[in-house]
C-alpha cells in the first residue's frame, strides 16, 4: 500500500523559509509524477508544484520565483522550497504522488502558517 508522509511545516513570519519533504513507501518503482497540493482555510485544493521522473517541473502563477521543487527519485522523496513566504501561502500543503495518468495518492498533509 501506497504512502506518503510529509514533514517540514510549521510556523514562519513574512519573507521566511520553510522546505517541505514528503516521502513515498510501498512503491518499488519512482513515481511518474510528485508534486504539492494546498488547500487554504477558504479555498479548494490547489496545485502548487510539480515535477516528472525527468525532473520537469510545472509551478502555479502564484509562487513561480519563491518555491522550488525537487525531488530523489531513488528514493522517492519530493522536496519543496518555499522562500519569501506571504500570509496568503498559509495553507495545509499535500504531497502528491502519480502512478501513470490514472493513480493517485495524497498524503495527510502538513500545515504551513505564515504570520507575524
Amino acid at each position: 500500500q501506497v504512502q506518503l508522509v510529509e514533514s517540514g511545516g510549521g510556523l514562519v513570519q513574512p519573507g521566511g523559509s520553510l522546505k517541505l519533504s514528503c516521502t513515498g513507501s510501498g512503491w518499488q518503482f519512482s513515481f511518474d509524477t510528485m508534486g504539492w497540493y494546498r488547500q487554504g482555510p477558504e479555498n479548494e485544493r490547489e496545485v502548487v508544484a510539480t515535477i516528472t521522473r525527468r525532473s520537469s517541473t510545472n509551478y502555479a502563477d502564484s509562487v513561480k520565483g519563491r518555491f522550488t521543487i525537487s525531488r530523489d527519485g531513488a528514493k522517492n522523496t519530493v522536496y519543496l522550497q518555499m522562500n519569501n513566504l506571504k500570509p496568503e501561502d498559509t495553507a495545509v500543503y499535500y504531497c502528491n504522488a502519480k502512478i501513470g495518468s490514472d493513480i493517485n495518492y495524497f498524503g495527510k498533509g502538513t500545515l504551513v502558517t505564515v504570520s507575524s
